[in-house]
C-alpha cells in the first residue's frame, strides 16, 4: 500500500526547476489541491508527466490565515487524510509539525529518492546543488551541505 503525499506549490515548482518533478512519485501517491493546481496556472510549471490526483479542499479562511490558500489547502487535506505534507514554505512546515503532521520538502524528496536506489550519490549531490543554484527556492549553504553529508553517509531518507 503506498502512502498519501499531498503537495503544495513549492516543491512542484523546485523540482520541476530542477529537471527532477518525477522524483515526486517515488514517495508515495502523489495528491494536489485544486487551489495549487490554480496556483501553478500562474507559472510554468509544467505538470503534465507526473501521475497525480486532485482534490478539491474545502476550508474557512481562518483556518490557517498565515498560510497562502495552496498551502491551507494542501495542510487540510493532510489532517483529513492523515497524509504526508510536502512543502518548502518554512510557516507551512511549522503549522504541520505543531499539527502532528509529517512533512517533508524538496530536499527531502531528493533524500528519498537516493536512500530507495533511484539516485546514485554523485547524481543527488549533483540535484542538491542545483536546487540552490538553479531554482527559486532559498537554501541555506550549511542545509545544502548538510543534506550532502547525508547523502556520503549513508543516512539520507525517511
Amino acid at each position: 500500500m503506498s502512502r498519501l503525499v499531498v503537495t503544495d506549490t513549492g516543491p512542484l515548482i523546485h523540482l520541476a526547476q530542477a529537471d527532477v518533478l518525477y522524483l515526486l512519485e517515488l514517495v508515495g501517491e502523489i495528491c494536489i489541491p485544486e487551489m495549487v493546481l490554480t496556483e501553478l496556472e500562474r507559472g510554468s510549471t509544467d505538470t503534465s508527466e507526473l501521475e497525480f490526483t486532485v482534490e478539491q479542499v474545502e476550508y474557512d479562511d481562518a483556518t490557517y490565515p498565515h498560510l497562502d490558500p495552496g498551502e491551507t489547502a494542501a495542510l487540510v487535506l493532510c489532517a483529513d487524510r492523515n497524509a504526508v505534507l510536502l512543502t518548502d514554505d518554512l510557516d507551512a512546515r511549522k503549522t504541520a509539525q505543531d499539527e502532528g503532521i509529517e512533512v517533508h520538502g524538496s530536499v527531502g524528496v531528493i533524500l528519498y529518492a537516493y536512500s530507495h536506489s533511484e539516485l546514485s550519490e554523485e547524481t543527488a549531490k549533483r540535484v542538491l546543488r542545483a536546487l540552490k543554484q538553479d531554482t527559486n527556492l532559498y537554501l541555506s549553504s550549511p542545509l545544502v551541505e548538510h543534506a550532502i553529508q547525508l547523502v556520503e553517509s549513508d543516512e539520507a531518507g525517511w
